[in-house]
């Protein structure tokens, strides 16, 4: 499939929302659901670079959020029945200078979907850590030589 990455347009944030609050909720099964809120995208998205993943047809996949001073990808998110079929490695190629920049992420240890995506992307586990969600892996993508 030919994926369209692309900034979301204004009205287009609300659906993203959604999508973050429906992934979330569907994968981090081990928090509380009450714990997710649909205002959650706007506050954590707060200074990032957005892209969305569509269809040709124009239906939002999902989409991967950027933090520039840090190359820090903070969130990538994709619809559950999108998962699997390109979206998050389009989202992955639309990053700056993709794959001749070094970048990193923080995975949820629980989320071994996420994690195997990302390692099959060519991210390596750099690290470790503690968030409200539960422990973490830190992944850096490092250029290849």
């Amino acid at each position: 499939m030919e994926w369209i990455v692309r900034a979301p347009e204004g009205p287009e944030r609300e659906e993203l929302a959604d999508i973050y609050l429906t992934v979330r909720r569907e994968t981090f099964t081990w928090v509380a659901a009450s714990q997710f809120h649909h205002g959650d995208f706007f506050a954590h998205t707060q200074g990032e670079i957005v892209w969305l993943a569509e269809t040709p047809e124009g239906e939002i996949a999902g989409f991967m959020t950027l933090w520039p001073p840090d190359d820090f990808i903070h969130m990538l998110y994709v619809r559950k029945v999108w998962q699997g079929k390109g979206a998050g490695n389009a989202l992955l190629r639309a990053l700056p200078d993709w794959p001749r920049q070094k970048y990193r992420l923080k995975c949820l240890v629980k989320n071994s979907g996420a994690k195997a995506f990302y390692l099959t992307n060519g991210f390596a586990v750099t690290g470790s850590g503690s968030s409200a969600e539960g422990d973490y892996e830190e992944l850096s993508f490092t250029p290849p030589r």
